[in-house]
């Protein structure tokens, strides 16, 4: 195979240029020159034939073809002008001579497809990018290096793949690419997400790991768990009993948002699910799914002021939305704090321990970041996850009913599923994993940054390289997955599949990422959908509204929702005390 180096487009892209310029001065300035005397002015400019990509000549044909069309309109030109393209040529030629000299034995790029002028692969690749790339992978291979208009960008598409960049080269490919999109809602990439790997970021994943996402916070704010999704019980039991259809994304999404406010800052941001919060889920929806749009100026930085798709304006109105929102929380959180002694939320252990043990500050634009964070990773992934499970189940009946069976026996119906009762459900287990692994919440990784050069698999990926790995691709790998495209949790009760865990120890599921950018809130959101969907399946028989049918198209973004939201009639299968 050969090297699929940019230098070759980088020369057709140059002779492209120079065809373009000299056939534009061509026709400003008409040929007065005697035919009889210069013969190669006769010469009609054919070049542009011999020169489409179909065609494919020869680099000696090329150039002899463009020397040939250059010495007819340089008797049409400046003498200067033509001087200096000329020497463009030569020095250009010279370069690319050298450059393959010096290059001989470098590894080839991974495979991928050429692409198109200025916006490389990004038409190739699709509006739906996760199906897309992997359309792409099943004709390239794993491993696939595209030029994303000025970027380059390399995908890993099966487990083998991810191990590689992940595990291997972990530490290389720990940073974050600075995308136009991103800086806005991220606070110029002040938050832990966005942040390159460094003293900030290592300093912001400690202190959410000790304080938030690690095992022993999650105990400490078990009774918020509680509390909250037994109210989102409860007002759904209200609305079956008013007779009215339950959307299933908002009131989980209310909940969620509830559940993050109070550990954060002590506080519920919505007394009830209604106008406010919907408002909420739709602002988290939009950020979300924009911000996973494959933007153009994020991939031709020279561009990007012109906001083409206007993505980035979308982008700044939600952030300004969502800023306000936060400037308000943390006012009345500054407000209340002789109220908290003794009982320090996470906002306030953050300000306690802003200076790092290596001189890094943790400044006032850093909390609202995290902030930001923790409101639309620990709300709108989880709900995405459960949303799918339950689609899933009512287009499965049998896989219901089991369900509904293994937590009775458990838990029996005189009262609601409490977070102990989990680890007695196996069955519980598989049908969220088998959500994960079907339905990733995030279908392409947040994307990876590589500095420098480096060799994997056999393949030379230049510095400067974006890396996605594709976790809805490695999902329904038919190498690792028997029947891919099936909702089955039985191959995690029994199999060779049984013991695979999402956790980001095993590349074939790893819906939460994988090393050291791995997602800190793993073992929350684990607790959030099996906890959620416990309760959702125990505590309610679910119906659709007659004559409508499920849904299951998906939504792309940042985020894999379902285009249409389930909205269904429950009916309480629980005795009434537990509702109370």
């Amino acid at each position: 195979m050969s090297s699929r180096s940019s230098r070759s487009p980088k020369l057709q892209g140059l002779i492209s240029l120079l065809l373009c310029f000299l056939a534009a001065q061509a026709r400003e300035r008409p040929p007065n020159i005697n035919p009889n005397r210069h013969p190669a002015a006769s010469l009609k400019p054919d070049i542009f034939k011999c020169l489409k990509p179909t065609q494919k000549p020869e680099g000696k044909q090329s150039i002899h073809h463009l020397l040939c069309f250059i010495s007819t309109r340089t008797m049409q030109l400046d003498p200067f002008l033509a001087a200096t393209v000329a020497a463009c040529l030569l020095l250009h030629l010279l370069l690319l001579r050298l450059s393959r000299k010096s290059s001989s034995s470098r590894l080839p790029l991974p495979p991928g497809p050429r692409g198109v002028p200025i916006l490389g692969a990004l038409l190739v690749v699709g509006p739906d990018a996760h199906r897309g790339l992997a359309r792409l992978a099943h004709h390239y291979g794993p491993i696939m290096y595209l030029k994303m208009g000025t970027s380059g960008c390399v995908v890993a598409s099966n487990a083998a793949a991810a191990r590689a960049f992940l595990k291997t080269h972990d530490a290389q490919f720990a940073n974050r690419p600075d995308v136009v999109s991103a800086r806005d809602i991220t606070y110029n990439r002040q938050n832990m997400v966005f942040a390159d790997n460094g003293p900030k970021w290592k300093l912001l994943r400690k202190l959410c790991s000790l304080h938030l996402l690690g095992g022993k916070a999650l105990a400490d704010w078990a009774p918020v768990r509680r509390a909250e999704f037994t109210h989102m019980v409860r007002s759904m039991h209200r609305a079956a009993a008013e007779g009215r259809p339950v959307v299933l994304p908002e009131v989980m999404v209310c909940a969620l948002a509830n559940i993050v406010g109070q550990t954060v800052v002590s506080k519920r941001v919505f007394d009830a699910q209604g106008d406010e919060s919907n408002q909420y889920k739709d602002m988290i929806v939009e950020l979300l799914t924009g911000g996973g749009l494959f933007n153009i100026g994020d991939f031709v930085p020279a561009i990007a002021w012109l906001d083409l798709q206007g993505i980035q304006a979308k982008m700044r109105k939600v952030h300004r939305r969502f800023d306000a929102m936060v400037t308000k929380l943390l006012e009345e959180h500054e407000a209340t704090k002789d109220e908290r002694k003794g009982r320090p939320d996470f906002v306030d252990t953050i300000m306690a321990n802003r200076q790092g043990e290596g001189g890094e500050t943790i400044t006032d634009t850093n909390v609202k970041a995290i902030i930001f964070d923790l409101f639309t990773a620990g709300t709108d992934t989880s709900a995405v996850i459960v949303e799918w499970a339950v689609a899933e189940m009512l287009k499965n009946p049998v896989i219901l009913r089991r369900l509904q069976e293994e937590i009775d026996s458990v838990v029996g119906r005189g009262r609601l599923v409490q977070e102990s009762d989990l680890p007695k459900l196996p069955y519980l287990h598989a049908v969220c994993k088998e959500a994960l692994r079907l339905h990733p919440s995030t279908p392409l990784s947040l994307p990876h940054f590589s500095f420098d050069d480096c060799e994997v698999d056999g393949y030379h990926v230049p510095g400067n390289t974006r890396l996605l790995i594709n976790i809805w691709a490695i999902g329904r790998d038919p190498k690792v997955w028997d029947a891919p495209e099936v909702f089955d949790p039985e191959r995690f009760v029994g199999g060779r599949t049984a013991k695979i865990d999402p956790q980001g120890n095993d590349f074939e599921l790893i819906p939460f990422g994988a090393g050291r950018r791995i997602c800190a809130g793993k073992l929350m959101g684990m607790v959030f959908v099996q906890y959620m969907l416990g309760l959702l399946v125990h505590s309610f028989d679910w119906k659709l509204p007659e004559g409508e049918e499920l849904n299951m198209d998906e939504r792309f973004g940042l985020v894999l929702p379902k285009a249409v939201p389930i909205k269904a009639f429950v009916t309480p299968r629980l005795a009434p005390q537990a509702y109370i």
